[in-house]
């Protein structure tokens, strides 16, 4: 059955992936139907006060031209020019993102996406205003939110409101007054509780490993000073210096010809849980931090109260301190990719996306899954095309990869 109104292609996710691989596509003379809130994810579902990890000249979203890189937008917004030592804010981003976004993707429908069925001639996408139309290929920047993992033992305190994904809070000021454990050793844990005790509250951090670790604080504001030596020991890239960091930036598309336990190693190994350089001063010596601390436990109990549920928690631990109580509990632990729980996809056409090291998307060199027409962009495309794809850096790979696949039809897939 054809479906009335079908476009060449919807991108449906208005992030950083999102918006790039638009602007790439109206370079190539693709006009593509976008929809989602600009930088909504990033504006909802991270913390006020956060900055971003990587480096400014790691932070540009890519454009076919080259012209609206964050730079740009500084000296567009009357800003002075900025190194490697400048940590981006988060406010800083969002407002570049909105920037980039009028400027290359004007056309972006604030509109969400609820489902999305295979057909005859392509998909079926059907709309929050009611609208159904048709699209020819469809690619999903849709970003990080579905694929936010709790630890199983923490579900039933997250339906009793007493525990919670650090997915879940645009600003954690109201845990002001509260005790919070935040579960997790990655930059998300270590941000969130040094913002959660600048707000007042009282952070407990708890990490499997032995001890926290940090980013080394770049030699020099400009790379190219850096001396000749350390340069070629540890080359300069958007991922860091190094080799390793090198090949998986500079040989993304590599990275898919590799065996699949590799990848699912090296993307879950590579940039391993560690804080931001600029984050270590914020920590030390400002709360508990219970390191070499395993969660095996949890149970609700009477008490203060969390902000959002009645009593508290006591967790079971595995460590020197076998015991916690705290009003709430804060997962920062990370994101799985599964394609399952992507609801907005029809369970017909879920099943028949190809996944891999249980639920990522099986891809093409040009991002195209087993169902012909269904690109992945972003994370969901890390488990084939490795750690950049879970960075802004890795928009310019993909968006060109993209774009250059639907440009060239079903011949510029594979």
């Amino acid at each position: 059955m054809t479906t009335p109104h079908t476009v060449p292609v919807a991108v449906v996710g208005a992030g950083p992936y999102g918006l790039s691989v638009a602007a790439h596509l109206t370079g190539r003379g693709v006009r593509p139907r976008v929809l989602g809130v600009p930088m909504e994810s990033w504006r909802t579902r991270m913390p006020a006060g956060m900055f971003l990890k990587s480096l400014p000249r790691a932070s540009s979203i890519s454009d076919p031209a080259g012209r609206y890189r964050l730079a740009d937008f500084r000296a567009a917004s009357g800003l002075p020019p900025v190194g490697d030592r400048y940590a981006v804010p988060l406010d800083e981003f969002v407002r570049y993102g909105e920037w980039f976004q009028r400027a290359c993707v004007p056309e972006v429908e604030r509109a969400a996406v609820v489902g999305i069925e295979r057909v005859r001639d392509g998909f079926r996408l059907t709309l929050d205003t009611g609208e159904v139309f048709g699209a020819r290929a469809v690619v999903l920047a849709g970003g990080f939110p579905p694929y936010a993992r709790v630890p199983e033992v923490l579900r039933p305190l997250v339906e009793a409101g007493l525990a919670s994904h650090t997915a879940d809070h645009a600003d954690l000021a109201k845990f002001g007054g509260r005790r919070v454990a935040v579960i997790g050793a990655g930059q998300s844990a270590l941000e969130s509780a040094a913002l959660l005790h600048e707000a007042g509250a009282e952070p407990v951090l708890v990490a499997r490993t032995g001890e926290l670790l940090f980013g080394e604080p770049p030699g020099s504001e400009d790379p190219a000073d850096r001396p000749w030596p350390v340069r070629l020991a540890k080359p300069g890239s958007p991922l860091g210096p190094g080799w390793s960091f090198t090949a998986f930036s500079r040989a993304t598309g590599a990275f898919r010809a590799l065996p699949d336990a590799t990848r699912a190693r090296l993307v879950r190994t590579v940039l391993g849980p560690a804080g931001g350089w600029w984050l270590r001063e914020r920590l030390e010596g400002r709360f508990p931090v219970l390191t070499g601390h395993e969660l095996v436990a949890a149970e609700r109990i009477g008490g203060a109260g969390g902000p959002d549920g009645d009593g508290g928690v006591r967790l079971g631990l595995r460590g020197t301190t076998p015991e916690l109580e705290v009003d709430h509990v804060l997962a920062a632990t990370g994101y799985r990719v599964d394609v399952g729980r992507l609801d907005y996809l029809s369970p017909e056409l879920r099943g028949a996306v190809a996944r891999r090291n249980g639920g990522a998307p099986r891809l093409s060199a040009g991002f195209e899954s087993s169902v012909p027409g269904l690109r992945f962009t972003g994370l969901s495309a890390a488990d084939t095309f490795g750690p950049l794809m879970r960075f802004v850096c890795g928009t310019g790979f993909a968006a060109r990869r993209i774009s250059r696949s639907v440009a060239a039809g079903p011949a510029g897939s594979r």
